[in-house]
């Protein structure tokens, strides 16, 4: 069975996706994620020029082989932009896989480890009390764990701080977004929102924090500690992870469990994390590294060090990449937990999926393949709109992560 032709859809109903479709010349397609947040075009263009030219002709049953071929292949390895378009690829290909054989992609990578996958969700708001008035609403309906994120006090905006209280989207402006970040008022606010946080939800719910990189080691070892009476599920993104040893020394100074890898792409970005046992849980992603096929052998690789998954999970992925990590959770047995952020109706429209949410986890239905389809009709109707992830600067001026 051969690759016939493979294209590259975008569209944008309510954020930029891009997905790939790969056919065969049974008639079979498979759908492949391959959004990268505020550099889509980028992936575009590695698709469209670099990668489909050598997939035509190529037999769609080796997997492997192609990822390896991609990989290895370009000799420029890793980054953002090559894993998502590998990612694509491989996603694809499982999902032809799955529909040749008639059965749901967590079969065919060994079956169920688990009946459902726990997900969080994310509650925010400007102040405490907002931010709790949304998280006791998913307490109520189901949830076992939750992200808190509320405002800083002086702060316009905030990261994880949305104008919809349902749907946060970061990538906001045509040119980006300027913020203000004052770290000493975040430390002073973070461990009044877990206390209260306690005080309101009580302990049988999972509460959770995202830093997003933006304090040196030591200052996540002083959080982390000052968080530990209120037993955060996991701390995440603490502190930039190009230097994996910097997390060393939050390790020295705080029992809270320690989550990173959203922005990896490949085992080598996270190997000395999981084997010295640096971090707790790693959270790298389909789309973002390599497909179905990679994430598993990350996931293989941290279960020798007892680390679990964590999968990223936000609209910067589209249900394709929502459904890959489903299958991939159920089979994996160290999974941890899932994020989860609901798309908009006509994300949805575009990508009818079979995936579903009870109680607080989440299936996937027994479809063969993926269980995601895209309507190419309605996915013309939302042009590519130019968008920017914003960026940040403290009060001096002086550029910081964002």
């Amino acid at each position: 069975m051969t690759i016939r032709s493979a294209r590259v859809i975008v569209t944008c109903p309510g954020r930029n996706l891009v997905t790939l479709k790969i056919e065969t010349d049974q008639g079979v397609y498979g759908l492949g994620d391959a959004t990268l947040n505020g550099r889509e075009k980028s992936v575009v263009a590695y698709l469209e020029e670099h990668v489909i030219p050598v997939l035509i002709g190529r037999d769609a049953h080796r997997i492997e082989d192609i990822w390896q071929y991609l990989y290895k292949g370009a000799y420029w390895r890793r980054g953002p932009v090559t894993m998502s378009a590998i990612a694509a690829v491989d996603t694809a290909l499982w999902d032809i896989k799955g529909k040749l054989a008639g059965l749901p992609i967590y079969q065919l990578l060994g079956g169920r480890c688990r009946d459902g996958v726990m997900v969080y969700c994310h509650a925010n708001g400007t102040s405490i009390e907002d931010t709790l008035e949304v998280a006791q609403d998913y307490k109520s309906a189901g949830y076992k764990a939750i992200r808190l994120q509320c405002g800083v006090p002086g702060l316009d905006s905030t990261y994880g701080v949305s104008k919809d209280r349902m749907f946060y989207e970061p990538a906001d402006n045509d040119l980006p977004t300027e913020n203000v970040w004052d770290t000493p008022a975040y430390l002073r606010v973070v461990p009044e929102l877990f206390k209260a946080g306690r005080d309101a939800l009580g302990w049988d719910v999972h509460l959770l924090h995202d830093i997003h990189h933006r304090l040196t080691p030591i200052e996540a070892g002083r959080l982390g500690k000052d968080l530990e009476p209120y037993r955060p599920f996991w701390l995440e993104d603490a502190t930039p992870a190009e230097n994996q040893e910097a997390f060393r020394l939050i390790r020295h100074h705080t029992t809270t469990p320690l989550a990173v890898g959203e922005i990896f792409n490949t085992l080598w970005d996270c190997k000395d994390l999981i084997q010295n046992q640096l971090i707790d849980y790693i959270r790298a992603t389909v789309v973002h590294a390599g497909g179905i096929s990679h994430l598993r052998k990350i996931a293989q690789f941290a279960d020798v060090f007892g680390v679990k998954t964590g999968c990223h999970g936000a609209t910067d992925l589209s249900p394709v990449t929502m459904a890959a990590a489903l299958h991939v959770d159920l089979s994996i047995p160290n999974f941890g937990i899932q994020e989860y952020m609901r798309h908009t109706d006509a994300t949805y429209d575009v990508f009818p999926h079979g995936y579903r949410l009870s109680n607080g986890y989440m299936n996937v239905s027994d479809a063969p393949g993926l269980g995601v389809d895209i309507d190419e009709a309605k996915a013309a109707k939302y042009p590519y709109k130019r968008a920017y992830l914003p960026v940040n600067r403290l009060r001096d001026g002086t550029m910081f992560d964002w």
